[in-house]
């Protein structure tokens, strides 16, 4: 009996490992000839298998860091330290220019109130780099969200400049760092509320599924009207024609209520927005497609 089943199990590992090398060759078709890094880590939510190539690679983040920055302000919320409905003075000297913001597009003139929630959902949803900025001053910078992520077992993660220090160089870019497996783990973790409380979950879930960056990324191939709770990221080209970091890091929800995690990376790439972004839904589509017949 035991022999059947150390047999059955072989058969299993092998036939999942056969399976794992289709999808990492498709892969590899799309990311052959790119001058680019790419590492991409799928974790299917339902088995806790995952697959990854470059998985374990340092990456800049770029605005994949507020994904980790939310957290680490609905902790302090969580805490009671902090509250969603209280409101935040925004003067108009911290509604810098020559950066994205929803908000100053908003309010130009700046010096207003807005609850937390809302400067929230701009940081996260509209990837407001000064609601950034903002809310890093609110929880006492960086380290707080270095030491609050670390504390929930993510290791390979570094924030050391927020989105004011990015701007004044490319080389500043590269401070904010994570892997592609780091980001999935911290998802799932995220996900399974060991990260926060139920409520807190519940709002960063709704918000990051309010996501309106990155339409040309994970989701851009997906059936329409596809739950993905996501965080982008994205650099811009440098006066070489290099673009740091095309990124884009979520939780997808499959037509069977299924969920899993995709995290995908470009860094260093030589290549034009379009096809960095298309590397991201095309690897996107192949594991959607894969999900929606089998698991990993």
């Amino acid at each position: 009996m035991l022999k059947k089943i150390t047999a059955l199990f072989l058969f299993i590992s092998l036939f999942s490992f056969g399976q794992n090398n289709v999808l990492k060759h498709q892969i590899n078709e799309i990311i052959k000839g790119k001058n680019a890094t790419v590492a991409v880590s799928v974790l299917d939510f339902e088995n806790n298998k995952s697959i990854d190539i470059n998985g374990n690679k340092k990456l800049p983040m770029l605005s994949v860091f507020k994904f980790h920055i939310a957290l680490a302000v609905l902790n302090k919320v969580d805490e009671g330290k902090l509250s969603l409905d209280q409101n935040i003075f925004i003067k108009k000297s911290e509604l810098l220019e020559n950066t994205w913001s929803p908000i100053r597009e908003k309010y130009p003139n700046g010096n207003i109130e807005m609850p937390l929630s809302e400067l929230i959902k701009f940081t996260v949803a509209q990837s407001d780099n000064n609601g950034c900025d903002l809310l890093l001053r609110l929880i006492g910078g960086t380290e707080t969200v270095q030491k609050f992520i670390n504390s929930k077992g993510i290791k390979a993660f570094q924030i050391k400049a927020d989105e004011e220090k990015m701007h004044q160089g490319y080389e500043f870019m590269y401070l904010n760092w994570t892997t592609t497996n780091a980001a999935n783990s911290l998802l799932k973790k995220f996900y399974d509320g060991k990260v926060l409380s139920k409520s807190s979950t519940d709002f960063l879930m709704k918000t990051m599924l309010e996501t309106n960056t990155g339409k040309n990324k994970i989701v851009s191939h997906l059936p329409k009207g596809t739950p993905v709770a996501h965080k982008t990221g994205s650099s811009g080209k440098d006066k070489k024609g290099m673009t740091v970091a095309e990124n884009d890091i979520g939780i997808i929800t499959l037509p069977d209520g299924k969920h899993y995690a995709i995290s995908v990376f470009v860094s260093d790439s030589m290549e034009n927005e379009e096809t960095n972004t298309k590397i991201i839904a095309d690897i996107s589509k192949i594991f959607f497609d894969y999900f929606c017949k089998n698991h990993i």
